[in-house]
């Protein structure tokens, strides 16, 4: 079994194409495939499968979790269906557990997806790390989001344990949680730890919950857009006036790798 190592803004994965969906993959096999000691090492595994006729992204964490949605990691499946000649460049969708996503995938350059519909959960929340507490945004975007904003980004620490979020009660299933310092020419840094993950060079679905937190903490109206700089590189986010959030960034095909001692 040959698989592909890939990364959005290092944001990485290792996919599989299973178009017709012969291949189960257990939490055990995605955890050692994903091991940074032992295995491929990634943050996640794309199985690239196919529903109704139309290309589905079954998306893994790391530990094994199944996620809903992955917005660097559908960008690094839609450049894999172009380099390998499953998909002509172009506009076309991608079926996600969070329902149907359309991207934009030219021959070269920046792939761009409509991530869909993003929207605030009212209620203050806080994150707790590093000994220090902030409040911010709740943030649904298909998968549950925490967003705080820091004056210091080192105040934050190496988070190598997960925050501490509150009320625990708002996110039964875990939630990744972004850390966003405001920059001098109106960008923003970011930092986050992903639920099934721990502290991740970029997050696709968290740079989209990042720029509404940021419209709504500058009581901006819609649309609005935001360049998010994550440590592994540079995002646009744009969100329109129907609260559609629309993600922009690059996508990078490495290598192939075996799978064959894993599956």
């Amino acid at each position: 079994m040959i698989g592909t190592y890939g990364h959005g803004t290092e944001n990485d994965f290792v996919l599989i194409f299973d178009p017709e969906n012969k291949l189960e993959i257990n939490p055990e096999q995605v955890s050692a495939i994903c091991n940074r000691k032992s295995g491929i090492g990634s943050d996640g595994l794309i199985r690239i499968g196919k529903v109704d006729s139309k290309w589905f992204m079954d998306y893994r964490n790391s530990d094994g979790s199944v996620a809903e949605m992955c917005g660097n990691g559908i960008r690094v499946m839609a450049k894999y269906l172009l380099e390998k000649g499953h998909q002509p460049s172009g506009i076309f969708p991608i079926n996600t557990r969070d329902g149907m996503k359309y991207l934009s995938a030219p021959e070269t350059g920046d792939i761009t997806v409509n991530m869909g519909q993003i929207r605030e959960v009212f209620g203050e929340i806080s994150a707790t790390a590093n000994g220090h507490t902030w409040t911010g945004y709740n943030i649904d975007m298909g998968n549950p989001h925490a967003v705080v904003f820091v004056n210091d980004m080192n105040e934050v620490g190496d988070l190598l344990t997960a925050p501490t979020v509150e009320p625990a009660d708002e996110y039964p299933d875990g939630v990744n949680v972004e850390f966003v310092e405001f920059l001098p020419n109106g960008e923003l840094k970011m930092r986050v730890h992903e639920r099934g993950v721990g502290e991740t060079k970029s997050c696709g679905t968290g740079t989209c919950a990042v720029a509404l937190a940021a419209t709504l903490s500058k009581g901006k109206r819609l649309p609005s857009n935001w360049i998010i700089n994550p440590p592994g590189g540079r995002l646009s986010v744009e969100i329109d006036s129907h609260s559609n959030a629309i993600l922009t960034g690059p996508a990078v095909l490495i290598n192939d790798v075996d799978l064959s001692k894993y599956l």
